[in-house]
């Protein structure tokens, strides 16, 4: 579980016209709205505060240390750029499983709630910015440049260094080669092998997005499969501490001390992926954001807790999202037929259409529209399908409209 209320942070002014307040980051999450309305505002808050809860599960620092001091706005929102959307009458409700963040009258509190169902999460933000990884050589060594697009690079380059061979890419039908003796990226085609800086902007966009949600997926897999844990040395070290104390203890049964070391454990064994991604459709052809949409959903749909997390001005991209939710409402009957044959009939034509891989339970979808007063609208959902009286669909009819409104004009010519 993850909610979020909030009022007066940034452009966001008002919040969510529900009685409630919350907005829902269980499964998948969608925000649309103009330029400037704080759809990466949100996501950027979110992003934090998901950090800090774990970070608080993980035990690399106590409450008490990130309430102080205002470290919570002037280092952590810092780090996002946006401590200065806080003002005096900014207010936030965070409801996460282990611990519940209240922002009221400048102070951030926080409140320890369980860690019993807490899925340990590896967290991503992709940042807009990503296509400038792909287009600079060596773009680690330019100063000043916003914090999470470095920690981005990091995850970048982490994914490249675990390449074995080539990997298909989404889109183009073409592959992604990564040489470590060069340092060199290359888009691979049928009859052409460039360098990915020479590339055009799609893919510039693209391959960074890809890859690392590739590898962080493989990471989560991984885990869950074989037990295999990542660990720096900073968190071995805290492992190794905390074991060591318990095996002192003599007082400490062996049943309470298995269970014990089990639980320390397993706080740091990632068991999901916060995937929080801006713009997929940076610089794509419509067919290729589906493409891009339907691989974004695959990594999601590997993990029941996993959580996707996306901002869009693209309409294509609310569309695509509809043939997911109702490819996987038809995949529920056809498995419900009883004619083997004509199930096995419907389903490759439906796989023809929307892979399997791509079916999404729209109950756990949720898209919010944010107006450029700082209301923010939950997005009806009609027997699961996203409503087409959206900001972008809504973008679409009015250039209709205008076009008509030139046809009459020319008439009177």
């Amino acid at each position: 579980m993850a909610k979020l209320r909030l009022k007066n942070i940034g452009p966001v002014k008002v919040g969510l016209d529900t009685s409630s307040g919350y907005l829902d980051f269980t499964g998948i999450t969608v925000f649309i709205g103009n330029q400037g309305t704080g759809k990466s505002t949100i996501s950027k808050l979110f992003s934090t505060l998901s950090w800090i809860e774990k970070a608080l599960v993980r035990g690399d620092f106590t409450v008490q240390y990130v309430m102080q001091y205002n470290r919570f706005k002037n280092k952590y929102l810092a780090y996002q750029n946006i401590s200065n959307y806080l003002n005096d009458n900014s207010f936030f409700e965070y409801i996460g499983d282990a611990f519940e963040f209240k922002y009221n009258n400048n102070q951030f509190k926080v409140t320890h709630r369980t860690e019993n169902d807490y899925s340990f999460p590896k967290i991503m933000y992709v940042p807009a910015e990503r296509n400038f990884v792909s287009s600079v050589e060596k773009p680690d060594l330019i100063k000043r440049l916003p914090l999470p697009l470095y920690t981005f690079m990091d995850e970048y380059e982490d994914a490249k260094q675990n390449i074995k061979g080539q990997i298909d890419l989404p889109i183009g039908n073409v592959k992604f080669e990564y040489r470590k003796h060069t340092r060199k990226s290359y888009i691979v085609g049928s009859d052409y092998n460039i360098e990915l800086t020479e590339a055009s902007s799609g893919y510039q966009s693209l391959v960074p997005l890809v890859l690392v949600t590739k590898h962080l997926s493989d990471i989560i897999k991984n885990k869950i499969n074989d037990g295999r844990k990542d660990l720096n040395r900073d968190e071995e070290e805290k492992i190794r501490k905390a074991v060591n104390e318990l095996m002192r203890d003599n007082k400490i049964s062996e049943e309470v001390l298995k269970a014990t070391l089990e639980r320390i454990s397993s706080r740091f064994k990632y068991s999901s992926f916060i995937n929080i991604v801006e713009e997929p459709e940076q610089n794509l052809f419509p067919v290729s954001q589906k493409e891009v949409l339907f691989d974004l959903i695959r990594y999601y749909n590997e993990n029941v807790n996993n959580i996707l997390l996306i901002t869009t001005h693209s309409p294509y991209i609310i569309n695509y999202l509809t043939l997911a939710i109702q490819s996987y409402s038809l995949r529920k009957e056809i498995y419900n037929l009883s004619l083997e044959d004509k199930k096995k009939d419907l389903l490759e034509k439906l796989n023809d259409k929307v892979p399997q891989y791509a079916s999404l339970n729209g109950e756990k979808v949720n898209i919010y529209q944010i107006e450029d007063s700082g209301l923010i609208q939950k997005l009806e959902m009609t027997y699961g399908i996203p409503s087409d009286n959206n900001f972008l669909n809504q973008q679409l009819r009015f250039g209709n409209q205008v076009f008509d409104s030139l046809l009459e004009i020319e008439e009177e010519l």
